[in-house]
């Protein structure tokens, strides 16, 4: 974590994997967002990836890969927590899209207020090709875009590009690789600009209008994993993804 003039830049960083982030990193950024929550001299908060390939390619496979059903409930308490740390904010949180924006990578991006990219990002829910139910994501999709494109990406896997991700409103700016996260600490500081306590309550009625829907959908999620995790194709398919890895 690094602050700069009063905006904090929070990278998740695991380059090696495209960011993908365990649970432990998981964790972390909950508590650390909610530290800067607190801290008054920190105005807006930034997230980015390290690296140049990926802001987060979404959950790491290697600790998913053996997972049993009995898991699958402190797994997603865990994002539940991450994205309300997220929801909760008083402050701007800017997502600087520097890379592949995938799986929890790309809800987590969805959750903050404003995303800026590069050309060359790509952004999109692909679990249903790794053996797991599309379901919290299909939901911040829904209020993003609508059923059709929510369905078609739900169910195809495939990610979209910055472009057609902006031209959805998914993505707020598209601006060369350099500038993406100058821009998006210029943009996080003028937000902070902005009176705050009118800035403050107008977040927290988003969080009001998302949370019950966000709350079904984990409830949801939770018996759509376990029967997932029960059935065991998720860990086939993450044991499958890791050993293509390492050879």
């Amino acid at each position: 974590m690094a602050k700069n003039d009063g905006i904090a830049i929070l990278t998740i960083n695991n380059p090696a994997a495209m960011n993908a982030w365990t649970q432990a990193m998981q964790r972390d950024m909950k508590v650390k967002l909610d530290e800067l929550d607190r801290d008054p001299e920190v105005e807006a908060i930034v997230l980015t990836g390290a690296g140049d390939r990926a802001f987060c390619a979404g959950q790491d496979l290697n600790e998913v890969a053996d997972f049993t059903a009995s898991d699958v409930g402190e797994w997603l308490d865990t994002f539940y927590e991450v994205y309300d740390a997220v929801l909760s904010n008083s402050k701007p949180v800017i997502a600087a899209l520097n890379g592949v924006t995938a799986g929890s990578g790309y809800q987590l991006s969805l959750l903050c207020d404003v995303r800026i990219a590069h050309a060359g990002v790509r952004i999109g829910q692909p679990e249903v090709k790794s053996g797991i139910p599309s379901i919290t994501g299909m939901y911040l999709t829904w209020q993003s875009v609508g059923y059709s494109k929510t369905a078609e990406m739900m169910l195809t896997g495939e990610l979209l590009t910055a472009e057609a991700a902006a031209a959805l409103g998914m993505i707020a700016e598209v601006v060369p690789e350099d500038q993406v996260l100058s821009r998006s600490v210029e943009l996080a500081r003028s937000l902070a600009n902005l009176p705050k306590q009118a800035f403050a309550l107008t977040k927290q009625r988003v969080r009001a209008t998302l949370m019950p829907g966000l709350t079904e959908a984990f409830a949801a999620a939770l018996e759509a994993d376990k029967q997932a995790y029960g059935d065991g194709e998720p860990q086939r398919t993450a044991h499958s993804f890791v050993a293509k890895k390492s050879n």
